[in-house]
């Protein structure tokens, strides 16, 4: 438990005190509702595992789903049941806007894209205040003409996006507000404003929309919840309607709308007819909103005004332009307070705005300036909106549903049948990526800690549960293969988080040091498969990195020891004894745990200098670089692959500092590292910068040794080669016009590549060739500091290369912070360095930074999944970090 000593000075950091798990009152109800739920594996009951075919967007609005629910701004309870967003109509759409459209991986030229516009504003931890806006176009969406547009487009063209059909023009578009504020954990207040940014009136409906997640269609249980029309409690100027839900686990709620909306009740019930041609099983299904609205057509709704799905339209004939219109909600348990909206309405609204405010001067340090304060408040903002309920139980949808078509399914997640899924976990984008990635989740935990750090330390120990993990010890990657190989960040985020707490939590660091064991023995198990102590692994994250495909297509006879494996590998035994360290100063148990990752640490550097008959190595000295090295199967021949990029960069993350007080609290692990030294002197000299039993010494473990460090951060800080504009680039710009490398009998390309992805490998959605990945930046300006503030205090380097300018390694960490922070700030000429290059200018959008995947390696430029707030949101992280 917490220390009654900890901080709890603001209303937020007291609900947070009182909730700290999703089970908890103040968290029961949150933005939980997907961005997108069709196209995911967990809707994909095909045959041939094409999730994007099974299940298109076009089924979406009139098709029940089986796993989850989207919506837009939606909020819903932690398990899902009763669910609340919004839907509009401008008029002139063909179809009700109920979620965001994009593009899928087939039909896109860079894979899947969404093509809307939106933003999370604001949001505490707990919920008790959110803001998302999102910028509704006046003109019929264009569905087909974005389509058309982005399928006639070439991987080497910029893809056809929503401002390039012309529909935003003159600012044709109503900015859409939705604000959520919690009167109490079980009584929520929403506004949604709407205002018109265009030069005429137009017309608007506002149609927020409650419904049950359909759980009674499937052969498993047929209870059946309950939506119906009551009196209001009392009638406020301009009156007031409401609506009872009734669950069976739930219980009871009643949502109430300002005013004198049409209530629409149906179904949340698959429209067979309109989805596969067939004879209505339901006869209230849930295209009855759609049609009644969009069509004119009321037949499909049910006239009793009872059902799983009811909708509140609210009409406006005609904003004019610069109006703002309001609808206002309120979904409660209790019995609803005398006056439901009005001065006790709008007191929530202040009071919870106010006390947000509160939390972020808490949590921002006092000394940033306004537009960083607003960086990292916005960042936080996109990971407590991109916190989502995931359901997913392998074992069931494997098996399939009592009620539906035969399963035939292809093998994906066969392994998997343990891992069973119904939790509120942080996910990549809300669109994109609405599923968790197990390195992108690490990320997310380290710049939540910040704000929520019971939530932080909760996400990475669900990973390592018994129902995530696997029995061997593998971490689960993501759905589309659980099976597929991710950078072992976990214990390095673990640490992290437990710093960022205040260093108190010795229980989560215990439950979760054991787990991580488990995994490292997999890791050992898997990837080391020659016991070399160099590892494979595959493309670990870094999708076309090289210059073959590294998980499928290593040249047959060849097995590829990789750089950046076996560095992962070092930087997480490396955590591991940070984390050991840490124990061990009150259990003298985990002292051999502490030595068993140092020996394992050394052994690993040791073996990236020489392995194999040969003592091939990974570091070549001429070129003052670490490389990918190919080894015949027998052990006949090696050869490096001479690509310079992240690959080569990363054994400088591999650096951790031993506190002075080890030398005297830890006299085992401090008497056998003195065996080794004196035993393998040669070896530890290079790998470590002090002896422990110096009077105050601090010991320094690195991968890279001094002189070689200092090579490869001169490279790294070459402008011509890694350091751009916006941070450290993927691939070396020295091969901006393209090389052809002899690999294995084969000449094979490689081109400096600084936007989107030419290559259709790992389908061509991201782009690791040139663009700046901000993760892997936050690690090297992690590392830097590590050795400038160690063993690096003297160190001196030529920022940037070829300048003459010489400055203290610590202050060029400092520069690549500025470098990756300024990404997000506003510029002179009105625009942001990371916005996407297609979202327009002017101060209507210069107002929001855009988190985006990956940036483009000359100009900064966003670039991939536009609401990439989960890793991107790092550089809340390097603002809040002194």
């Amino acid at each position: 438990m917490r220390p009654k000593s900890a901080p709890q000075h603001t209303a937020e950091h007291r609900r947070l005190a009182e909730s700290p798990t999703d089970e908890d009152a103040w968290r029961l109800w949150g933005p939980y509702v997907a961005g997108r739920q069709w196209g995911t594996v967990r809707e994909d009951y095909s045959d041939d595992g094409d999730a994007w075919g099974h299940f298109p967007f076009d089924q979406a609005h009139t098709r029940a789903y089986r796993w989850g629910e989207d919506g837009i701004a939606g909020l819903c309870d932690r398990y899902g049941f009763l669910n609340l967003a919004v839907a509009f109509w401008n008029g002139n759409d063909d179809r009700l806007k109920e979620r965001w459209f994009g593009v899928t991986n087939h039909e896109g030229n860079h894979g899947e894209d969404v093509k809307e516009f939106w933003w999370d504003v604001d949001a505490t931890p707990t919920h008790a205040w959110a803001q998302q806006l999102y910028r509704y176009p006046q003109a019929a969406y264009p569905y087909e003409q974005l389509r058309a547009g982005n399928a006639a487009r070439g991987r080497d063209e910029p893809e056809y996006e929503l401002a390039d059909t012309g529909v935003l023009a003159e600012d044709r578009f109503f900015d859409v507000l939705v604000t959520h504020a919690k009167a109490s954990p079980d009584d929520i207040c929403i506004r949604i404003t709407a205002t018109n940014h265009g030069p005429e009136a137009a017309p608007l409906d506002i149609v927020p929309q409650l419904w049950f997640r359909n759980t009674w269609s499937w052969g498993n249980d047929d209870r059946r919840p309950s939506l119906r029309e009551v009196r209001p409690p009392e009638l406020s100027t301009g009156g007031a309607v409401a609506i009872e839900a009734e669950h069976g686990f739930l219980g009871r709620y009643r949502l109430h709308g300002r005013g004198r909306p049409e209530l629409l009740f149906c179904d949340n019930e698959t429209d067979d007819e309109a989805t596969f041609g067939q004879p209505r099983r339901s006869p209230h299904p849930t295209t009855a909103v759609d049609r009644a609205i969009v069509h004119r057509d009321d037949s499909l709704l049910n006239p009793a005004r009872t059902g799983t799905k009811v909708a509140l339209r609210y009409h406006f004939d005609a904003v004019a332009p610069g109006e703002t219109v309001t609808v206002d909600l309120r979904l409660s348990d209790e019995p609803p307070p005398t006056h439901l909206f009005g001065a006790a309405f709008e007191a929530v609204l202040r009071n919870r705005r106010e006390e947000a405010d509160e939390f972020y001067a808490a949590v921002i340090p006092a000394e940033t300036t306004d537009e960083d304060r607003l960086i990292a408040r916005r960042a936080f903002a996109g990971l407590l909106w991109g916190r989502q309920l995931y359901r997913y139980p392998v074992a069931d949808w494997l098996a399939g549903d009592p009620v539906g078509p035969p399963v035939n399914r292809p093998p994906r997640n066969q392994g998997w049948s343990h891992l069973y899924l119904a939790d509120i976990i942080s996910m990549p984008d809300a669109w994109e990526y609405p599923w968790f990635a197990a390195w992108d989740l690490a990320f997310h935990c380290v710049a939540l800690a910040h704000v929520d750090p019971s939530f932080a330390k909760n996400q990475l120990i669900l990973m390592c549960r018994e129902w995530a993990q696997h029995p061997d010890g593998q971490l689960p990657a993501y759905e589309w293969d659980f099976g597929d190989v991710n950078p072992p960040v976990h214990a390095w985020a673990a640490w992290q988080v437990f710093i960022a707490d205040g260093g108190w939590d010795r229980e989560f660091l215990v439950r979760v040091f054991t787990k991580l064991m488990l995994n490292f023995g997999w890791w050992v198990n898997r990837t080391d498969l020659n016991g070399s102590q160099l590892f494979e692994g595959g493309f670990l994250g870094m999708d076309n990195i090289s210059v073959f495909d590294r998980s499928h297509d290593v040249p047959e006879g060849w097995v590829l020891e990789q750089s950046d494996a076996t560095s992962w590998m070092a930087f997480f035994c490396l955590s591991m004894v940070k984390m050991a360290f840490e124990l061990a100063r009150s259990d003298d148990a985990w002292d051999d745990v502490a030595t068993t990752f140092t020996e394992r640490f050394v052994a690993i550097a040791e073996a990236m200098d020489a392995f194999g008959p040969d003592s091939t190595s990974l570091w070549d000295d001429e070129d003052g670089f670490y490389y990918d090295v190919l080894v015949r199967e027998d052990g006949s021949e090696s050869q490096k692959v001479r690509v310079r990029s992240l690959v080569g960069l990363l054994p400088l993350l591999a650096v951790a500092v031993a506190p002075d007080w080890v030398a005297s609290e830890l006299t085992d692990y401090t008497a056998r590292l003195r065996w080794l030294q004196r035993r393998f002197p040669g070896r530890l000299a290079q790998l470590l910068t002090a002896t422990p039993d110096e009077e105050g010494a601090e010991l320094t473990f690195a991968v890279v040794p001094p002189e070689r460090f200092a090579r490869m951060v001169g490279r790294m800080f070459d402008e011509a080669e890694f350091y751009a504009p916006g941070g450290v680039r993927s691939l070396s710009a020295a091969y901006r016009d393209g090389q052809h490398l002899p690999v294995a009998g084969q000449d094979l390309p490689i081109a400096y590549v600084p936007g989107e992805s030419d290559s259709p490998m790992f389908g061509g959605n991201s782009n690791w060739r040139g663009p700046v990945w901000f993760p892997i930046n936050v690690l090297l300006v992690d590392a830097l500091h590590t050795y400038a503030r160690h063993g690096g205090k003297a160190m001196r380097v030529e920022l940037p290369r070829g300048s003459g300018n010489f400055v203290s390694l610590e202050d060029a960490a400092y520069d690549l912070e500025e470098r990756l922070v300024s990404l997000f700030r506003l510029g002179p000429d009105g625009r942001r360095p990371g916005d996407p290059y297609h979202q327009p200018t002017g101060p209507l959008w210069a107002a929001h930074p855009t988190f985006s995947e990956y940036f483009d390696g000359d100009n900064g430029v966003g670039l991939g999944a536009a609401h990439q707030t989960g890793w991107t949101a790092m550089v809340a992280h390097l603002i809040c970090t002194p």
